[in-house]
């Protein structure tokens, strides 16, 4: 498989991140980068051009958008995914972020502790419905598609 070598989110129209928001995304951006599985399948019996690749997410018309390039700024893919099937599961993310924030603050280690365990629990739902709607238009494995959800949830923040 290839790998993702640049990863950039179109959040220009979104309002400005929280301090915790902000560092859930450089975080994921840091180890997307750091380690990932992404790979462009050939489709229509049409060949991909080779990764690494450079990859911009956004949302327009309420629909995610991944803009995939190769390294030398050349179009390999652009898809676009229904965000239906993420709504609830990201809203349950942020309000399960919300928790585990606040509890950081206030709550003793073992609180802490259950809500971050439902916090990945939910984690993994939303990698789940991710790497069932890329099937057939990009590969990514199990961490790759967590970090590329967090970011997801990230530009859901101002939607």
């Amino acid at each position: 498989m290839s790998r993702i070598c640049h990863i950039e989110l179109d959040d220009a129209n979104l309002p400005p991140p929280t301090p915790e928001i902000e560092q859930e995304r450089k975080v994921a951006m840091y180890d997307l980068i750091e380690e990932n599985r992404f790979d462009l399948p050939a489709r229509d019996g049409r060949a991909v051009p080779d990764g690494p690749y450079r990859v911009a997410l956004s949302i327009r018309d309420k629909r995610l958008v991944f803009d995939i390039r190769t390294e030398a700024e050349e179009l390999a893919a652009e898809f676009h995914l229904s965000l239906s099937p993420f709504r609830q599961v990201v809203k349950d993310y942020w309000s399960i972020c919300e928790s585990y924030f606040d509890a950081v603050k206030n709550m003793p280690p073992s609180q802490i502790e259950t809500i971050d365990m439902a916090r990945r629990g939910i984690h993994n739902e939303g990698a789940r419905v991710l790497g069932e709607r890329l099937e057939g238009k990009a590969e990514v494995d199990n961490d790759t598609a967590r970090r590329l959800f967090t970011l997801i949830c990230v530009l859901h923040f101002g939607g």
